[in-house]
């Protein structure tokens, strides 16, 4: 599980990217545990070939800095078989993208006036609403859920901590009545099937593939035509293309507060 863009709701995000979007998200795959070692060894071959020594990093490689600068001084020919080699990485990885992506202009659009200050931080909504559907997956394939997020602040971990716990002991955190329409998941469910919370370095294979997932995802809330998020889709690697429409709602990946 990683996390993509600003957690607080009224925090500028600097320099506007050049896609013009503002979200925050966590997210990133589902993998069964007894595929964790070829997983692993398709992320060894790719970055051998490549001579990769540094983490797979999503924002680097887009723009070609930093540990990824060597992109930019390939051949037209030699950059374009990178990404495409990228792509298949990502394609025959055994897991399924998913996420909760919250546009945040529309998040205070609608709960500034009526919250103010007591409003959450996106990552309670993001996290909880990512979890939880996960979780409900993972109970229809009669499976337990470990959820392993990239390690962050400290501050930032423990918030995610007492959101897991939470979660354990008490069930989902929104009201009722608002949430009933996505049919959220009981606390004896979440009891059940949630195991264990343990973070993890960007040096962990999957969580650099958590993070190259992410930002496809996010774009897909805006764009459905964007060609990672589109191709993803297509090849049956989005969580939404193995649930039937009902059971997106409940399931699939969430696009909250998006027109």
């Amino acid at each position: 599980m990683d996390d993509s863009g600003t957690r607080h709701p009224d925090r500028k995000i600097g320099r506007s990217p050049a896609h013009g979007c503002d979200w925050f998200a966590l997210g990133g795959i589902l993998i069964h545990e007894e595929d964790e070692y070829d997983a692993r060894s398709l992320h060894e071959k790719f970055v051998t070939r490549w001579n990769i020594t540094a983490p797979l990093h999503s924002s680097e490689i887009r723009a070609k800095s930093d540990n990824f600068s060597f992109i930019g001084r390939l051949s037209e020919s030699d950059e374009y078989r990178f990404y495409e080699e990228l792509y298949v990485l990502l394609r025959d990885m055994p897991v399924i993208g998913h996420a909760c992506v919250i546009d945040r202009p529309n998040y205070n659009k609608r709960y500034k006036e009526k919250y103010k200050l007591d409003r959450w931080t996106l990552c309670k909504t993001a996290f909880t609403i990512a979890v939880e559907r996960a979780a409900k997956y993972a109970s229809l394939e009669g499976r337990k859920l470990n959820i392993y997020p990239e390690r962050s602040s400290k501050a930032d971990d423990d918030l995610l901590k007492e959101y897991f716990q939470g979660m354990k002991s008490t069930g989902m955190p929104f009201d009722d009545k608002r949430s009933s329409k996505y049919q959220p998941a009981g606390s004896d469910l979440l009891s059940n099937t949630l195991y264990d919370l343990k973070f993890k370095y960007k040096s962990s294979p999957l969580v650099q593939i958590a993070d190259l997932y992410l930002w496809p995802i996010c774009m897909g809330g805006y764009d459905k035509s964007n060609r990672p998020y589109a191709r993803l889709m297509g090849d049956g690697k989005l969580i939404d293309r193995h649930l039937s429409k009902e059971q997106c709602a409940e399931l699939g990946i969430k696009y909250s507060c998006f027109d």
